[in-house]
């Protein structure tokens, strides 16, 4: 239940802010063609990219979109590439788990010190808070695929908790 709140979170406010991004830069070089600039569509700009990135990280690492060294782990026999991924996946959850702290750390100290932004107005800490969250929801995502392949015997080698590592013909998006 909540992966699929979560996966549903992450895939509307991903296509929102894209369209949102999209639609500001539009209107906003229309409006500095013909009238005067809009002078809050760089912040709001920089904040929806700030929050499609972080949040886009857990994205990628469920959905088994991320980078990854496929020609390498592909060549290997299947026992091999299990053990490459177990490796990565603790790597890569610890990782992004130190990241979260450590985004978790600056958030906070942007919080104490009350910073606001420019055009706006708004607590900076607004802006910065999801990278925190984008950090720690990868390194579940990162963990929950370690003791996926834990659990499923046999040789699939999963590469997300929803994603094989098999390649197929067809394109899913």
């Amino acid at each position: 239940m909540f992966v699929r709140c979560l996966n549903m979170f992450e895939t509307v406010s991903i296509v929102t802010c894209v369209f949102a991004l999209f639609i500001m830069l539009i209107v906003n070089v229309i409006a500095r063609t013909f009238f005067t600039s809009l002078y809050f569509a760089e912040e709001v700009s920089e904040f929806l990219t700030i929050f499609i990135t972080f949040v886009g990280v857990s994205y990628a690492a469920r959905k088994g979109r991320h980078i990854r060294m496929g020609a390498i782990i592909d060549t290997v026999p299947k026992k091999v590439e299990k053990i490459f991924v177990y490796f990565i996946c603790v790597v890569s959850a610890a990782t992004m788990f130190a990241m979260a702290y450590y985004s978790f750390d600056y958030a906070f100290k942007v919080f104490t010190r009350a910073q606001s932004s420019s055009a706006l107005r708004l607590p900076f800490w607004i802006f910065v808070a999801i990278i925190p969250l984008g950090f720690f929801s990868a390194g579940i995502q990162y963990t929950l695929t370690f003791f996926k392949n834990i659990r499923e015997k046999g040789d699939d080698v999963w590469i997300s908790p929803e994603v094989t590592s098999e390649y197929s013909d067809e394109v899913e998006y």
